[in-house]
């Protein structure tokens, strides 16, 4: 595979000023220097502007979810969808990504990305509800791209500050939900808007992104068409790796448990007693303090904790908020809240940063991230509907509960694998 230092880009004019330089590098060859000074600088804010629309478009549905039914005549079921969906296309659409940064370059796919969430988003302006699912489904798409591209990203150009800036990513990601979970209906009622220019007005963020990331392009390394077609073969033998598997264990095992969590909840605070508006706001809670939970453990890794102390202990503060659901739900809800969002944070931004720790370059990291990605959202989007049904069978939040608990036990085992500092194989 041929790369430069800024990525590949298919095409038929070759710059010999910029030579290319092999992406694997043989063993003893020194790491790429990434980007430096200045360029560092532009290209961290890029990362952070997109990462922080990853989120927003979908999450902005689970407030407006009763108007939308109310308005739209939607059932609760078709509703759920809005949910699930973008979590099967982070997870069927995976494996594509890394072909497509391979065959366009990381900097254009990224951009294609934002422009997927401003379609997207425009189509949930139209009074339809075909429109507002095939809206759904493109934002997916382009979330589902820039899931997997961004620690590969990250690889190449910050190898020496990876848990940096993996840190600002996942807490742009935590942000980017907090803050549409928090300001969504405020905005709405302001403004006097509709569901659906609600739901639009987050396009806005993503051409924010899309402008700020545009000088990028000229960063992009042109090759040969017959060096794109030599980059264009994957690597291959990861599936039959222990280390990735560990590390797309614990990516779907958090996303499960996160997503399960905050699509139930708010109905469970309710159902303890607690008022539709404070429930809401617990959710919002909870991000805000994953927020920092998400900056604080990739940073901390290596330097004071071991990375799987640091899983287990992550997945110790949700057990404490999940068997405080269970105690006093009410009673003690920002204690437990605060546990879940320190928790999660913990757990996501260590699964970003394994992403980019266990592969030995920008190639891999992107292989491993669709891998991991890949059936991590899958596992991920069947947490809300199986938690629904063990409520609907056992009439009780309870025994979800507790399934949420039995689940952090093979989280800290594959967290603990993960950890190891070795990188996985491929070729």
């Amino acid at each position: 595979m041929t790369e430069g230092p800024r990525g590949i880009t298919a095409g038929t004019t070759a710059a010999p000023e910029r030579p290319v330089a092999q992406a694997a590098a043989p063993p003893g060859t020194p790491a790429p220097a990434g980007a430096t000074g200045r360029r560092a600088l532009h290209l961290g804010v890029g990362v952070t502007l997109l990462a922080l629309n990853l989120r927003p478009a979908l999450v902005a549905v689970s407030p407006l979810a009763g108007t939308i039914r109310a308005e739209s005549g939607m059932s609760a079921a078709a509703t759920s969808l809005l949910t699930a969906l973008p979590l099967l296309c982070f997870g069927l659409l995976a494996p594509l990504a890394p072909r497509l940064g391979r065959r366009f370059g990381m900097e254009r796919s990224l951009l294609g990305t934002m422009a997927l969430i401003c379609l997207g988003t425009g189509l949930r302006l139209l009074d339809s509800v075909v429109a507002l699912f095939a809206g759904t489904v493109v934002i997916g798409a382009g979330i589902a791209v820039a899931n997997v591209l961004l620690p590969g990203l990250i690889k190449r150009d910050f190898p020496a500050k990876a848990g940096l800036m993996t840190g600002l990513y996942s807490m742009s990601l935590f942000g980017g939900a907090a803050l549409a979970a928090g300001v969504t209906v405020p905005v709405q009622q302001a403004a006097g808007l509709s569901w659906q220019a609600t739901l639009a007005c987050w396009g806005a963020l993503a051409i924010v992104a899309l402008l700020v990331w545009l000088p990028q392009l000229r960063s992009r390394t042109r090759v040969p068409a017959a060096a794109a077609r030599e980059a264009a073969h994957p690597v291959r033998g990861l599936w039959r790796d222990p280390l990735a598997w560990q590390v797309t264990g614990f990516m779907g095992l958090q996303s499960l448990s996160y997503y399960a969590a905050a699509a139930w909840l708010p109905t469970m605070l309710k159902d303890a007693g607690m008022g539709a508006g404070d429930a809401g706001w617990m959710l919002s809670f909870s991000s805000l303090l994953g927020i920092a939970g998400s900056f604080l453990a990739p940073v901390v890794v290596g330097r004071r904790l071991p990375a799987g102390v640091l899983a287990a202990l992550g997945a110790m503060l949700c057990a404490g908020g999940f068997a405080g659901m269970l105690v006093a739900p009410v009673g003690g809800a920002y204690l437990w809240m605060a546990l879940l969002g320190l928790g999660q944070g913990a757990a996501i931004s260590l699964a970003l940063l394994f992403i980019v720790q266990r592969a030995p370059d920008a190639r891999h990291t992107a292989q491993l991230s669709s891998m991991a990605q890949c059936f991590g959202y899958i596992l991920a989007a069947t947490g809300p509907a199986v938690l629904g049904a063990v409520h609907d069978a056992s009439g009780t939040w309870t025994v979800p509960l507790a399934v949420l608990l039995a689940l952090l036990l093979p989280q800290i085992a594959v967290g603990l694998g993960a950890a190891r500092p070795r990188h996985v194989t491929g070729r």
